[in-house]
Protein backbone atom coordinates (compact mmCIF):
# COMPACT_ATOMS: atom_id res chain seq x y z
CA UNK A 1 0.00 0.00 0.00
CA UNK A 2 1.59 3.13 -0.81
CA UNK A 3 1.25 6.20 1.62
CA UNK A 4 -0.27 9.32 -0.12
CA UNK A 5 -1.03 11.16 2.99
CA UNK A 6 1.15 12.79 6.18
CA UNK A 7 -1.15 13.56 9.50
CA UNK A 8 0.16 15.58 12.13
CA UNK A 9 -0.84 15.90 15.67
CA UNK A 10 -0.09 19.28 16.82
CA UNK A 11 0.09 19.29 20.47
CA UNK A 12 3.41 17.69 21.99
CA UNK A 13 4.35 16.90 18.18
CA UNK A 14 4.88 19.82 16.35
CA UNK A 15 5.41 22.55 19.40
CA UNK A 16 5.56 21.30 22.94
CA UNK A 17 2.83 22.87 24.59
CA UNK A 18 2.17 19.99 27.20
CA UNK A 19 5.63 20.47 29.25
CA UNK A 20 4.93 23.90 30.22
CA UNK A 21 1.12 23.32 30.75
CA UNK A 22 2.73 20.20 33.08
CA UNK A 23 4.85 22.89 34.89
CA UNK A 24 2.84 25.62 34.88
CA UNK A 25 0.14 23.20 37.15
CA UNK A 26 3.01 21.50 38.99
CA UNK A 27 4.08 24.24 40.56
CA UNK A 28 0.12 25.16 41.55
CA UNK A 29 0.19 21.95 42.89
CA UNK A 30 3.15 22.32 44.98
CA UNK A 31 1.89 25.88 46.70
CA UNK A 32 -1.44 24.01 47.80
CA UNK A 33 1.57 21.23 49.27
CA UNK A 34 0.24 18.77 47.49
CA UNK A 35 2.00 16.94 44.04
CA UNK A 36 0.64 16.02 40.81
CA UNK A 37 2.14 12.99 39.54
CA UNK A 38 3.54 12.80 36.06
CA UNK A 39 1.85 9.60 35.58
CA UNK A 40 -1.73 11.24 36.17
CA UNK A 41 -0.90 14.16 33.80
CA UNK A 42 0.79 11.58 30.93
CA UNK A 43 -2.88 9.44 30.81
CA UNK A 44 -4.81 12.54 29.94
CA UNK A 45 -2.51 14.01 27.13
CA UNK A 46 -4.00 13.77 23.61
CA UNK A 47 -7.50 14.59 24.54
CA UNK A 48 -9.39 17.38 26.49
CA UNK A 49 -11.44 15.12 29.13
CA UNK A 50 -8.75 16.01 32.00
CA UNK A 51 -9.43 18.66 34.66
CA UNK A 52 -6.29 19.66 36.39
CA UNK A 53 -7.99 21.92 38.92
CA UNK A 54 -10.55 19.31 39.89
CA UNK A 55 -7.91 17.15 40.34
CA UNK A 56 -6.56 19.43 42.48
CA UNK A 57 -9.30 20.50 44.48
CA UNK A 58 -9.95 16.76 45.44
CA UNK A 59 -6.62 16.48 46.47
CA UNK A 60 -6.86 19.55 49.24
CA UNK A 61 -10.54 18.55 50.26
CA UNK A 62 -12.47 22.45 49.15
CA UNK A 63 -13.21 24.36 46.61
CA UNK A 64 -11.14 26.62 45.25
CA UNK A 65 -11.26 30.31 44.02
CA UNK A 66 -10.52 30.26 40.70
CA UNK A 67 -10.96 33.87 39.49
CA UNK A 68 -7.16 34.34 40.93
CA UNK A 69 -5.74 31.75 40.69
CA UNK A 70 -6.63 30.60 37.21
CA UNK A 71 -5.30 33.46 35.12
CA UNK A 72 -2.05 33.38 37.65
CA UNK A 73 -1.79 29.67 36.48
CA UNK A 74 -2.44 30.38 32.56
CA UNK A 75 0.14 33.57 32.51
CA UNK A 76 2.81 31.47 34.10
CA UNK A 77 1.67 28.72 30.86
CA UNK A 78 2.37 31.33 28.82
CA UNK A 79 5.44 32.97 29.85
CA UNK A 80 6.96 29.21 29.48
CA UNK A 81 5.03 28.81 26.16
CA UNK A 82 6.76 31.93 25.12
CA UNK A 83 10.10 30.18 25.13
CA UNK A 84 9.56 27.13 22.93
CA UNK A 85 10.28 26.76 19.01
CA UNK A 86 9.25 24.22 16.95
CA UNK A 87 10.24 20.91 18.15
CA UNK A 88 13.22 19.37 16.17
CA UNK A 89 12.47 17.75 12.82
CA UNK A 90 9.35 19.15 11.87
CA UNK A 91 9.98 21.66 8.85
CA UNK A 92 12.16 19.10 7.42
CA UNK A 93 9.27 16.64 7.76
CA UNK A 94 7.53 18.95 5.98
CA UNK A 95 9.57 19.88 3.33
CA UNK A 96 10.46 16.05 2.53
CA UNK A 97 6.51 15.35 2.24
CA UNK A 98 6.33 18.05 -0.53
CA UNK A 99 9.41 16.50 -2.19
CA UNK A 100 7.71 13.00 -2.02
CA UNK A 101 4.18 14.51 -2.94
CA UNK A 102 2.24 13.91 0.16
CA UNK A 103 -1.06 15.77 1.12
CA UNK A 104 -0.24 17.09 4.50
CA UNK A 105 -2.97 17.31 6.91
CA UNK A 106 -2.92 17.87 10.98
CA UNK A 107 -5.13 16.66 13.51
CA UNK A 108 -5.72 17.52 17.24
CA UNK A 109 -7.93 17.85 20.27
CA UNK A 110 -7.15 21.41 20.93
CA UNK A 111 -9.60 23.88 19.78
CA UNK A 112 -8.94 26.06 16.09
CA UNK A 113 -8.54 29.36 18.54
CA UNK A 114 -5.44 27.52 19.84
CA UNK A 115 -4.14 25.46 17.32
CA UNK A 116 -4.46 28.28 14.23
CA UNK A 117 -2.96 30.84 16.34
CA UNK A 118 -0.01 28.96 16.90
CA UNK A 119 0.52 27.82 13.48
CA UNK A 120 0.57 31.41 12.33
CA UNK A 121 3.09 32.27 15.43
CA UNK A 122 5.33 29.48 13.75
CA UNK A 123 4.72 30.69 10.46
CA UNK A 124 3.37 27.07 9.63
CA UNK A 125 0.17 27.61 8.66
CA UNK A 126 0.21 27.61 4.77
CA UNK A 127 2.44 23.92 5.03
CA UNK A 128 -1.04 21.85 5.71
CA UNK A 129 -3.74 21.34 3.31
CA UNK A 130 -6.17 20.97 6.39
CA UNK A 131 -6.13 21.57 9.55
CA UNK A 132 -9.09 19.63 11.56
CA UNK A 133 -9.58 19.92 15.19
CA UNK A 134 -11.97 18.60 17.51
CA UNK A 135 -14.72 21.76 17.15
CA UNK A 136 -14.74 20.09 14.10
CA UNK A 137 -16.19 17.43 14.93
CA UNK A 138 -18.54 17.83 17.87
CA UNK A 139 -15.92 18.40 20.10
CA UNK A 140 -14.91 14.56 20.04
CA UNK A 141 -11.34 14.68 21.30
CA UNK A 142 -8.46 11.70 20.37
CA UNK A 143 -9.17 8.92 21.04
CA UNK A 144 -12.29 9.14 19.49
CA UNK A 145 -11.10 8.80 16.34
CA UNK A 146 -13.34 11.43 14.44
CA UNK A 147 -10.91 14.55 13.78
CA UNK A 148 -8.56 11.70 11.71
CA UNK A 149 -11.92 10.39 9.89
CA UNK A 150 -12.55 14.27 8.72
CA UNK A 151 -8.54 14.97 7.97
CA UNK A 152 -9.07 11.75 6.11
CA UNK A 153 -12.03 12.97 4.00
CA UNK A 154 -10.47 16.25 3.48
CA UNK A 155 -7.53 14.91 2.35
CA UNK A 156 -9.21 12.55 -0.31
CA UNK A 157 -7.24 9.35 0.82
CA UNK A 158 -7.74 6.03 2.46
CA UNK A 159 -6.85 5.28 5.90
CA UNK A 160 -4.64 2.47 4.81
CA UNK A 161 -2.97 5.53 2.67
CA UNK A 162 -1.91 7.67 5.27
CA UNK A 163 0.81 7.99 8.52
CA UNK A 164 -0.15 9.73 11.46
CA UNK A 165 2.48 11.33 13.73
CA UNK A 166 1.58 11.11 17.34
CA UNK A 167 3.02 12.09 20.68
CA UNK A 168 0.46 10.30 22.85
CA UNK A 169 -1.12 7.21 23.90
CA UNK A 170 -4.57 8.87 23.31
CA UNK A 171 -3.75 10.70 19.76
CA UNK A 172 -2.23 6.46 18.33
CA UNK A 173 -5.12 5.00 19.58
CA UNK A 174 -7.55 7.33 17.55
CA UNK A 175 -5.31 6.84 14.67
CA UNK A 176 -5.68 3.51 14.76
CA UNK A 177 -9.01 3.68 15.30
CA UNK A 178 -9.39 5.13 12.35
CA UNK A 179 -7.23 2.96 10.13
CA UNK A 180 -4.17 5.15 10.04
CA UNK A 181 -0.29 3.87 10.17
CA UNK A 182 1.08 5.47 13.22
CA UNK A 183 4.41 6.82 14.46
CA UNK A 184 4.79 7.32 17.99
CA UNK A 185 6.95 10.57 18.68
CA UNK A 186 7.35 10.78 22.04
CA UNK A 187 8.27 14.06 23.91
CA UNK A 188 9.67 14.80 27.23
CA UNK A 189 6.05 14.29 28.89
CA UNK A 190 5.33 10.51 27.07
CA UNK A 191 8.90 9.55 26.64
CA UNK A 192 8.71 6.66 29.95
CA UNK A 193 5.04 5.15 27.88
CA UNK A 194 5.02 2.29 25.84
CA UNK A 195 3.21 2.43 23.06
CA UNK A 196 1.99 -0.78 22.16
CA UNK A 197 -0.64 0.59 19.47
CA UNK A 198 1.77 2.28 17.43
CA UNK A 199 3.03 0.56 13.98
CA UNK A 200 6.59 2.27 15.04
CA UNK A 201 8.23 4.29 17.23
CA UNK A 202 11.21 6.98 17.01
CA UNK A 203 12.49 8.97 19.60
CA UNK A 204 12.64 11.73 17.63
CA UNK A 205 11.74 13.49 14.16
CA UNK A 206 15.66 13.80 13.80
CA UNK A 207 16.41 10.04 14.25
CA UNK A 208 15.87 8.96 10.40
CA UNK A 209 14.25 10.57 7.40
CA UNK A 210 10.76 10.66 6.01
CA UNK A 211 11.36 8.20 3.49
CA UNK A 212 12.94 5.69 5.63
CA UNK A 213 10.16 5.77 8.36
CA UNK A 214 7.27 5.54 5.29
CA UNK A 215 9.48 2.57 3.91
CA UNK A 216 9.85 1.01 7.68
CA UNK A 217 6.41 1.15 8.85
CA UNK A 218 4.77 -0.32 5.58
CA UNK A 219 6.83 -2.52 5.48
CA UNK A 220 6.32 -3.91 9.08
CA UNK A 221 10.02 -3.27 11.18
CA UNK A 222 10.05 -3.69 14.55
CA UNK A 223 8.48 -1.03 16.78
CA UNK A 224 11.58 -0.02 18.98
CA UNK A 225 13.65 -0.06 15.49
CA UNK A 226 15.43 3.50 15.61
CA UNK A 227 18.55 2.36 12.92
Amino acid sequence: MMIKALIFDFDGLILDTETTEYLSWQELFHSFDVPFPLAVWQQHIGTTTFDPGAYLEAQVGRVIDWNVIGPQRQRRDQELLAQETILPGVVDYLAAARQLGLRVGLASSSPHHWVDAHLERLGLRQQFATVVCRDDVGNQPKPDPAVYRLALQQLDVAPAEALALEDSLNGVAAARAAGVWVTAVPNKMTASLTFDQANYRINSLTDMPLARLIHKVVNGQQLTDTG
